[in-house]
């Protein structure tokens, strides 16, 4: 099955959710929530993602986690995982409860495949009939990450985990190696273009703010050096924004919200 074919049977089981001026989104991905251990990237974050998730509970947000929420590549249990990171679990308790919470699994979540909750894509209808968002992880782009992903998760569990500790980054990982990273965003780039929608997804961590000619965005990752990125869909507009850590005068560390690039707006596209 090649790309274009895998792409499209993940939006044939898509979710479908509403897209109107009162719909609220904020789109994250690849947290690759850990166990803690010196791999887990995502603890030295966590800060400032639960800062950004209260921000959006409090103003109304519906949360779309876009796939590798969880690190089930390097670690074989969830058990362990939400007993290092029992915060992050409860807001997103808090989310599901308000009806406001879905997920998309990605390479390194695959597992989730089955279980209930969990979707290949995600599709935004816009009531207005004028563009439809699309979102899913993005691993579709590479045979490795999507037919065989248990032979990559077998290498990334058993041979690169313990490199990438003596510095060796994973040659094989579309988030480490520039020239997947390219190859994977020209393929979704042009697979939205080709199909008329605008795509968004993870994958190579790598954030992505679209313009007004190119219909591909990407949210980034949370597990940068001090800071997530992520987009927001809000009034039918996409943004793209960055948390950070900062300090004030008195020495005291606060989060902030920052807007990368330019808010594109759906019409702006018809």
């Amino acid at each position: 099955m090649g790309f274009a074919s895998r792409m499209s049977k993940s939006f044939k089981h898509a979710l479908a959710l509403t897209l109107d001026d009162e719909s609220k989104y904020i789109l994250l991905s690849d947290c690759h929530r850990g166990d803690g251990r010196q791999d887990d990237n995502f603890q030295k974050n966590e800060f400032i993602y639960l800062a950004a998730l209260r921000f959006y509970m409090c103003r109304g947000f519906t949360y779309l986690e876009l796939g590798d929420g969880d690190e089930l590549w390097e670690n074989r249990s969830i058990t362990k995982i939400r007993e290092m990171h029992p915060h992050s679990f409860q807001m997103m308790e808090r989310y599901a409860a308000a009806g406001r919470l879905y997920a998309v699994y990605g390479n390194h979540d695959m597992v989730k495949k089955d279980e209930p909750g969990f979707y290949p894509a995600i599709i935004l209808k816009d009531s207005l009939g004028k563009k439809d968002i699309y979102l899913t992880h993005g691993h579709q782009a590479g045979i490795m990450n999507s037919t065989f992903w248990k032979v990559n998760r077998f290498l990334v569990r058993y041979l690169w985990k313990n490199l990438e500790l003596l510095g060796v980054p994973d040659p094989t990982s579309a988030a480490k190696n520039n020239i997947k990273k390219d190859q994977t965003e020209k393929r979704l780039a042009g697979w939205a273009a080709d199909h008329d929608v605008l795509l968004v997804t993870g994958h190579t961590h790598r954030p992505m703010a679209g313009t007004r000619k190119s219909p591909y965005f990407n949210t980034g990752s949370c597990v940068y050096p001090e800071e997530i990125t992520g987009i927001e869909i809000e009034h039918r507009c996409i943004t793209l924004v960055k948390w950070s850590l900062g300090t004030r005068d008195d020495q005291t560390v606060y989060v902030y919200r920052e807007v990368l690039g330019e808010k594109i707006c759906i019409d702006e596209y018809v």
